[in-house]
């Protein structure tokens, strides 16, 4: 596509119309190196392998976690401070801890490591209050049923959970999406490169990936919203009605014996 002729259509936009044409055509830098366009599918990549990796590893740590102390009930502390933690420690810290202690680590894992860490806390709070959320008298009847432990958080509890766990994995993607483009100060080239290399890019390439991780933060909430309605039972959807959601309560039609 010709740059020129896109940056004329998109002129009576200003800074914004230059960060569209930014995003589908391609130019040289002032350095001479190609950006933008097409080039911006591999910092996309690059951006989307190191979310789903750390996401990967978050839920794989967290969420069993998060699971077996929500069916002990105990622990709890545990959870509510990992949750207060995961909220204080800057991100840019975390990078900068793996960076500068583990230098022999690729920088890849070091980033991954570092938003996993950042993803853990949303998860792990989250199943943990989703499964000490499950009315304890339906637990107690899947045990007085004869049912094991194991068998009550697989199919009693995780069930009734499932929409929460899924909240806290939706507020993770999130972060993890927006957070991944301090990457490139660790040296892996994501799409917040432009954001940190404005000599190379312009304002038109900060901006523009800007919209993209904009685009693809919104496409995830949309996304996992859409599962987190498909995995919530049937019977939680239909309590929750309009009415209910404005705070009025069910009248019940009772009959004389």
């Amino acid at each position: 596509m010709d740059p020129d002729g896109a940056g004329v259509t998109f002129a009576f936009l200003g800074d914004f119309g230059d960060a569209v044409s930014f995003i589908f055509t391609s130019r040289q830098s002032r350095g001479g190196a190609e950006i933008g366009g097409a080039h911006n599918l591999s910092l996309l990549w690059t951006h989307l392998e190191l979310c789903a990796a750390s996401l990967g590893l978050a839920i794989l740590i967290a969420l069993p976690v998060g699971l077996v102390l929500g069916h002990l009930g105990r622990w709890s502390f545990l959870a509510i401070s990992t949750s207060n933690v995961g909220r204080a420690v800057p991100s840019i810290a975390l990078i900068a801890f793996f960076v500068a202690f583990f230098p022999q680590t690729p920088e890849f894992l070091s980033v991954t490591l570092a938003l996993a860490l950042l993803a853990i806390p949303p998860i792990l709070t989250n199943a943990y209050v989703g499964i000490r959320q499950v009315d304890r008298e339906t637990v107690d009847a899947a045990r007085g049923m004869g049912l094991s432990g194991g068998q009550v958080l697989r199919q009693v509890e995780l069930p009734l959970a499932l929409p929460l766990i899924f909240g806290g994995i939706k507020t993770s993607t999130v972060n993890v999406i927006a957070t991944a483009t301090i990457a490139p100060l660790a040296g892996v080239v994501t799409l917040g490169d432009p954001l940190v290399s404005f000599a190379v890019y312009g304002r038109e390439g900060q901006i523009g990936v800007s919209i993209i991780v904009a685009a693809l933060a919104i496409a995830a909430e949309v996304g996992l919203s859409a599962v987190q309605r498909a995995v919530t039972p049937k019977g939680i959807r239909l309590e929750r009605t309009p009415r209910a959601r404005f705070g009025f309560a069910k009248r019940r039609i009772q009959t004389a014996p």
